[in-house]
């Protein structure tokens, strides 16, 4: 298709960024560049990972394997057209140029459909690879100081991220010039362009896999152990009565925190006038607070300027910049927990509501409360309460665990083959003995296919653990549009620093990279833009072979919990079990607020009932006062104040209106029974 398959990913992979900085990010509030940023960061991230099997496939036809004793380059007499033609076996390399290896190509091998001509994919990863880590090392910095700097003017924002990034910016410096004296007084390299990218590549790759074997062994076994325990609804439910607990504290602190604040702005607000200087910058901060905050400001102020008289105290520009920063802090969290709290009651009604209809006869699903949006075609005709059952108490819990074991094999896959991706005779690591064999049967779809399924695992395993990871309240990617902008900037930081070293260490594990692998064949071109690590041999021989092994240790440690254990001991409560102390009582508290926060869900359903009831109850008495069908009444009503059918409202409120009417009109009127019983 001459690079159809690689501009049809191109576009493809955009919306995947686009869809999860949706759900995270907010379009309305943040601000455009840090939008940008985000969004830049994750694509060119993702590109990588989805245009890499694409590479691998390209390579495996533009050079085909040597299965037997003849050479791709050999004629059908045997007369090889290799420019070296010493043949010593049957795994001699051919050292064909890229023009013969095309010529060959047309003779040889049919080109699979996601082919891409020579000299697209080096251009394309060098623009993609230098410009991440042009985003992680040096834009995505400044612009995380820039978004939660307390500054009112765009100058004043530069200053305080340039003063906060000045350390930040030396230490690169620093190691810079080390490495240019390094290669200087090294006798045996030359200071050339090419070696110093080189360098700065490997030195980038090494922070990055030291950082990429922590996340990926914690992954590999967090994941399927999350499938597992989702299929057990006791366990999820305990878990959630835990969150529940946990962040009923962080809602009350995070309450106090901006009751503070805006206790602050008050003295601030009181203390300056219209006419004062400063007052704009007051008026920025009212506008990050609460609206009923501002209207009692504004309306105090206003009575307070009346009075001339009154000797203020007014704060410094400074001390305005902090309080400044201080809101913007305290109204992203608490907004972030009132969310969090509401998400986790829907969750926590919903996991109880499962444990409930588990023993149901009816085999039809009851949900406690009714949904405030009225059910769609799906709800409606496939999704049925009946299918619902059978979905929540039967099918879901096994599928969990058929996809748990099938992770679990794929994580032990993974662990052995970086432990054993050095060896080349034998091949030991199992995916590179997928990939050969698929090499060996010219299947370009199946190569593509198993390097896609592969590296897309890895990424689950890291990128979800980037997600999920949380560092007090400076970083946390929060759903539903509560992440703040320094969370999405780091996030886009971690990513373009995680994913050229995921990469590279993927092409290891199928022998795709020679500088590992030390075999003599035709590279892929994006680890030729990585350029050869052979130049630092104590990285490529050492560091990249053996810091990987490190896996089974953090992978028994993810296992044993014993990072929990540890975050429980330094006084971070983290769910182990329900026979630990300090989760049983969490767990109990947790079930306390659950069943309070019930009762008031309940009570304002009843009220919201009664009204309901009260206004079909005031349509009825019109119409039978005007001799009207009283049934024929709740089509209007529906209308107006209902968002479901009047068949479904006669349904649910039909005990209701019995009890309410028959205490009035009894004597005047006998409803009919739609379905329900009294």
């Amino acid at each position: 298709m001459s690079g159809g398959a690689l501009g049809i990913e191109i576009v493809l992979v955009f919306f995947l960024p686009l869809f999860l900085l949706h759900r995270y990010g907010h379009f309305r509030k943040q601000h455009p560049l840090v939008l940008f940023g985000t969004l830049l960061s994750w694509y060119l991230c993702f590109l990588i990972v989805f245009i890499l099997p694409l590479d691998v496939s390209t390579v495996c036809c533009s050079y085909p394997p040597i299965v037997s004793h003849k050479r791709p380059c050999e004629d059908a007499g045997g007369n090889s057209h290799c420019p070296k033609t010493d043949i010593k076996s049957q795994t001699t390399v051919c050292n064909c140029t890229w023009g013969q290896r095309s010529y060959f190509l047309e003779n040889l091998c049919h080109k699979p459909w996601s082919y891409i001509p020579d000299g697209i994919l080096p251009v394309f990863w060098r623009v993609v690879y230098w410009t991440s880590q042009c985003l992680t090392w040096l834009l995505l910095p400044f612009m995380q100081s820039y978004a939660s700097s307390g500054g009112f003017s765009i100058p004043g924002k530069i200053k305080t991220a340039l003063i906060e990034n000045a350390i930040y910016y030396g230490t690169y410096l620093v190691i810079f010039c080390s490495l240019l004296i390094y290669l200087a007084v090294h006798p045996q390299w030359q200071l050339t362009w090419q070696g110093l990218q080189t360098i700065s590549i490997a030195a980038a790759n090494t922070w990055g896999l030291f950082l990429l074997v922590l996340l990926l062994g914690y992954g590999l076994v967090e994941i399927p152990c999350l499938y597992w325990n989702s299929s057990r609804h006791g366990y999820l439910l305990a878990k959630t009565y835990f969150k529940a607990a946990k962040l009923a504290k962080e809602k009350s602190d995070a309450e106090e925190n901006m009751d503070d604040a805006m206790e602050e702005v008050a003295n601030v607000n009181e203390s300056i006038g219209y006419g004062h200087p400063l007052r704009i910058s007051i008026d920025t901060i009212l506008r990050k607070c609460p609206m009923e905050i501002q209207e009692k400001m504004v309306r105090l102020n206003t009575e307070d300027s009346e009075d001339e008289s009154t000797q203020r105290t007014y704060p410094s520009k400074r001390s305005l910049v902090k309080l400044h920063k201080q809101v913007i802090c305290a109204g992203q969290r608490h907004s972030q927990t009132q969310v969090q709290w509401a998400i986790l009651l829907e969750e926590a009604f919903h996991l109880e509501d499962v444990c409930k209809n588990e023993t149901s006869t009816s085999h039809q699903f009851v949900h406690s409360f009714l949904s405030s949006q009225p059910p769609g075609w799906l709800g409606k005709y496939l999704y049925t309460p009946t299918i619902e059952w059978y979905w929540e108490c039967v099918l879901r819990q096994w599928c969990y665990r058929l996809l748990a074991l099938l992770l679990s094999l794929l994580s032990v896959a993974v662990v052995w083959s970086e432990c054993t991706f050095f060896s080349t005779h034998p091949v030991l690591s199992l995916f590179a003995i997928f990939i050969q064999l698929a090499e060996s049967d010219y299947n370009y779809l199946y190569i593509e296919m198993a390097c896609f399924v592969s590296i897309l695992f890895l990424c689950v395993c890291v990128y979800s653990t980037v997600f999920r990871i949380r560092v007090f309240n400076y970083y946390y990617l929060v759903p539903h549009h509560q992440t703040d902008a320094y969370s999405l900037l780091f996030s886009g930081m971690l990513f373009c620093r995680l994913t050229p070293p995921l990469c590279l260490n993927f092409l290891g594990l199928i022998h795709m990279d020679a500088s590992i692998s030390h075999q003599q064949r035709i590279q892929t071109a994006y680890t030729t833009i990585m350029g050869s690590m052979r130049l630092l041999s104590f990285i490529a021989d050492g560091f990249y072979i053996y810091y990987p092994m490190l896996i089974v240790l953090l992978c028994i440690a993810t296992y044993c919990s014993l990072g929990t254990r540890c975050l429980n001991l330094l006084g971070f409560p983290q769910y182990i079990s329900q026979s630990d102390d300090l989760t049983s009582e969490l767990v109990e508290e947790g079930r306390e607020l659950i069943r309070r926060e019930r009762r008031n869900r309940q009570r304002s359903e009843d009220a919201e009932s009664r009204k309901r009831v009260s206004a079909v109850l005031s349509y009825l008495e019109s119409s039978l006062d005007t001799g009207e069908d009283p049934i024929s009444m709740f089509t209007p009503l529906h209308s107006q104040t209902m968002n479901h059918p009047p068949a479904h409202w006669v349904h649910c409120l039909c005990k209701m209106l019995r009890h309410e009417v028959s205490l009035r009109y009894r004597s005047r009127i006998s409803f009919p029974n739609p379905g329900c019983k009294n």
